[in-house]
């Protein structure tokens, strides 16, 4: 119920957002930030978050050096779209767009009035051509190979790794790629199913089971993201360990990640962000950033529930989200 009022909400506010503008519409000298963000989960929340906190630590405070608008797509693509023109119609000074149906519905909306947008949360910004023009970001690219190698640890015996996807997103479909070539090299095989949409999500996490697989992988696809918590409800009572791809996941119930921080993500998107408002730079001298480094975090009492034991070599340098 909840996800259904934040929905209704967001389309609502959509379509009176021309009307209404911000709070501090009457200040017009103060530079506006438009964000839109596709969904609500504690990743792209954290980007959210991330995002002012980055700017704080530039010097640029709120009400004074800037104002913005927000807006939440609640995983529904069109909404995303409907929320970057009327950024664009009302010639918002930033666009900031979190994960990649927002970020491109952004770009595409502010190309023709030259509106300088940053990404976050985007795995592969090429793959989403979001890698030239007055464009620029911060890419959550997985560990793939961390991920991979975590698993075997976990799961000597393993032989295939289920993973569910949304076909449309560019992160998954890359992620997925990257998948697929590297499993081998750790004795695995991807069993993947796809979906079109979130409402498909359990269903597809249903063939997984039937298939038999090990364990399942999560990538940080929205739509899958989304509805974690039904995930995890199938996969625990099936018996079956479901790595995240972030320490959110790993404390909702996954039992371990080789994942990155969410919260330097979008503070590094806040940094880029004041230095366009400053004008000290714009989106073309920026290159786009991506985050290589990870931790290891783990959900002790879920490893406990699985039989699952991490070496302790790892063990030693990993988080766990219990303490």
């Amino acid at each position: 119920m909840k996800k259904i009022i934040s929905i209704i909400i967001s389309v609502l506010s959509v379509f009176s957002l021309a009307a209404c503008g911000n709070k501090n519409e009457a200040q017009t000298d103060i530079p506006v930030i438009g964000i839109s963000q596709y969904g609500e989960h504690p990743s792209l929340d954290n980007c959210f978050n991330g995002f002012f906190l980055g700017l704080e630590e530039a010097g640029l405070q709120e009400g004074v050096d800037f104002k913005y608008i927000y807006q939440n797509a609640g995983f529904d693509d069109n909404v995303a779209v409907q929320i970057a023109q009327n950024f664009s119609a009302k010639n918002v000074d930033l666009m900031c767009g979190i994960a990649t149906n927002s970020a491109t519905a952004c770009y595409a909306a502010a190309e023709d009035k030259n509106i300088p947008v940053i990404f976050n949360a985007i795995t592969d910004p090429a793959e989403a051509k979001l890698d030239s023009g007055n464009v620029t970001g911060v890419s959550d690219k997985l560990p793939i190979e961390a991920q991979l190698k975590l698993i075997r640890a976990c799961q000597p015996d393993a032989k295939t790794i289920g993973i569910a996807y949304t076909t449309s997103e560019p992160n998954s479909v890359s992620a997925i790629s990257e998948y697929k070539e590297k499993a081998p090299e750790f004795g695995f095989e991807i069993v993947e199913a796809g979906v079109t949409s979130q409402s498909e999500v359990t269903q597809a996490i249903d063939s997984l089971i039937q298939k038999g697989v090990d364990c399942i992988s999560n990538l940080t696809d929205n739509s899958v993201v989304g509805v974690l918590d039904s995930v995890l409800d199938k996969t625990s009572e099936a018996g079956i360990p479901v790595y995240g791809s972030e320490i959110e996941q790993v404390k909702k119930g996954c039992v371990a990640s080789a994942g990155i921080e969410y919260v330097e993500l979008g503070k590094q998107a806040g940094r880029m962000a004041a230095k366009i408002l400053k004008g000290e730079a714009g989106c073309e001298e920026i290159p786009y950033e991506t985050v290589t480094e990870f931790q290891i975090y783990i959900n002790s009492n879920e490893l406990k529930k699985m039989n699952l034991v991490l070496p302790q070599d790892m063990a030693d340098k990993a988080q766990d989200v219990c303490e």
